[in-house]
């Protein structure tokens, strides 16, 4: 394909990869975008694979996170933070699509053959893609693990094969299926072309179409495999709340608001019975520990509830400041976690000096600075192990599996959406929440300040939801769940393979290349001798002749 037509057609790749994701989450528009983005690089060179991934990373990532431009309200620059995520994400793209356009031209050089084109082609390309998620999801500062394309799976039939090969196996297998499609086309096309060649050995149409069956076996071992199985171990019953309060970093309200509206959305739970009451990020908007008439109030509610309160507030432990979920109880907390992974340049700006001499008038506006926590993301409810992740931290792999292999029986989520009031944010994180419930095979509370607010079934499905920008109240009988799955035993392993085999893969092709190209000089240089040698030969052969 030439560079003028494959760079619009990268941007409808990027723009169908946005759609597969909520609001819209058309996900059978994922495959599309691998796809086309798989074409546009076929035979590229690397600055145009960069041109054209480019183009892939604008058209996807500025529309996927153009929330980020509310996050500053109504300040003059709130663009600025939306246009360097979705620049410097695009950049980031753009560099790492260049190892994929190189697997397309260094493979195929080595052998033509069916096996090569068929199955070790797609295999190099669809780990060339993981790897750019998982170094995206990493690094800097953290990473930035959005937008990875299996999270747009959680409503679509192969979902289950997260439980079994995790998030990025998920994704690995799904670029595989499209780059195998690819190749098979190409085959078919090809081998159907030679039939008709008399120079070329005929192939009957049954073996050609044989370069269908890895593509469609895999497809079908996807779409048919189960979700891996766990097992029962009770229920627990919670009250989770949405208090709708003015909770956006840049909302103007009175100390203890955003409290109090927790405290009003919780107050039908004093005629209820439930074994824990969950309120989501930011519920409490002064550090209990630290205001004595704050912790008064949560004992008091405590008691009221008759059960502990999973709450969060931002808490200071000596000189820092840490995002912490507590287990409140009416004696006071019981339990802590803090988050993990604090959110760059939203809970704390990473090099302040460097970022501040850039933009000092907004990164001055960002007073807060978060650490990371580096506790066990779980607590215990009653002989009850529940596992933790606040916000940011539920697209992280580590903190999900590592509650998982604490013993969490079921999974909560507490989160903050009100700087993205009427965006596709919160939607998004939505759906991580219900491939984290797949993936671990437990029952999942994802609840926010704001909504929308889920409760959702091992197997992902919605059983109690409350619509966005309203206070509201979910009691909900969850399934506990006993076992590990093979995702959570194994997606380290897992993704460990694909990039240690990549990688493998990448370094014995640049090694026989530069064996190849050695040999060709040496060839040339050979030809050359010979030649002259020749020549020389000739002129003598022609002065003996002029003697005589």
């Amino acid at each position: 394909m030439p560079l003028w037509a494959a760079m619009p057609v990268a941007g409808v790749a990027g723009l169908a990869m946005d759609a597969a994701f909520p609001a819209l989450g058309w996900w059978p528009l994922a495959f599309v975008s691998v796809t086309l983005s798989l074409v546009t690089l076929i035979g590229r060179r690397s600055w145009g694979a960069l041109l054209v991934g480019t183009v892939f990373g604008a058209a996807f990532w500025f529309p996927h996170v153009s929330w980020s431009a509310q996050f500053l309200g109504e300040h003059p620059l709130s663009w600025v933070p939306w246009v360097a995520l979705a620049g410097a994400l695009t950049i980031y793209t753009a560099v790492l699509t260049v190892p994929i356009a190189l697997a397309y031209r260094w493979l195929p050089r080595r052998r033509n053959a069916f096996a090569m084109r068929l199955l070790a082609l797609p295999l190099l390309v669809a780990g060339a893609w993981t790897i750019r998620e998982l170094i995206m999801g990493s690094w800097p500062y953290g990473g930035f693990p959005w937008g990875r394309v299996a999270m747009s799976q959680s409503e679509s039939p192969i979902a289950p094969v997260a439980s079994w090969v995790g998030v990025s196996g998920l994704g690995f297998l799904m670029v595989a299926v499209c780059a195998a499609a690819i190749e098979a086309v190409r085959w078919i096309v090809r081998a159907q072309s030679a039939r008709g060649n008399a120079t070329e050995h005929p192939r009957t149409p049954l073996a050609s179409w044989a370069a269908s069956i890895p593509v469609l076996g895999l497809a079908a071992v996807m779409v048919l495999v189960p979700q891996f199985p766990t097992s029962h171990a009770g229920t627990i019953r919670v009250g989770a709340v949405q208090g709708n309060g003015p909770a956006a970093y840049v909302d103007e309200h009175e100390p203890g608001a955003v409290l109090e509206s927790q405290l009003a959305a919780s107050a039908p739970l004093e005629d209820e019975q439930v074994d824990i009451v969950l309120w989501p990020e930011g519920g409490v908007d002064s550090d209990p520990l630290a205001d004595e008439a704050t912790a008064h109030a949560l004992d008091d509610a405590a008691a009221r509830y008759d059960a502990p309160i999973l709450l969060n507030a931002a808490a200071a432990d000596g000189h820092l400041v840490y995002n912490t979920s507590f287990l409140w109880t009416s004696n006071g907390p019981t339990a802590a976690h803090a988050k993990r992974h604090p959110v760059p340049f939203g809970e704390y700006v990473p090099d302040r000096w460097f970022y501040g001499a850039l933009v000092p008038s907004l990164v001055d506006l960002l007073e807060r600075e978060y650490a990371a926590g580096v506790d066990t993301p779980a607590i215990e409810v009653d002989g009850v192990e529940v596992g933790l992740a606040i916000c940011f931290d539920v697209a992280f792999d580590d903190v999900i599996h590592e509650g998982a292999h604490s013993g969490a029986q079921v999974l909560m989520f507490q989160t903050n959406n009100a700087d993205f009031r009427d965006t596709d944010e919160n939607l998004q994180q939505l759906a991580f929440a219900r491939m984290r419930a797949i993936e671990t095979g437990r029952s999942v509370v994802n609840l926010s300040t704001t909504g929308t607010s889920q409760v959702l079934a091992p197997n992902g499905a919605t059983l109690a939801a409350l619509a966005a920008d309203e206070p509201g109240l979910m009691i909900a009988d969850l399934e506990l769940r006993d076992g590990l799955t093979a995702a959570v035993m194994l997606a380290q392993s897992i993704n460990t393979l694909i990039v240690s085999g990549t990688l493998a893969g990448f370094l014995v092709l640049a090694f026989l290349l530069l064996r190849d190209r050695a040999s060709s000089r040496h060839h040339r240089v050979l030809d050359s001798s010979q030649r002259s040698s020749i020549g020389l030969h000739e002129c003598a052969d022609a002065h003996r002749r002029e003697r005589l």
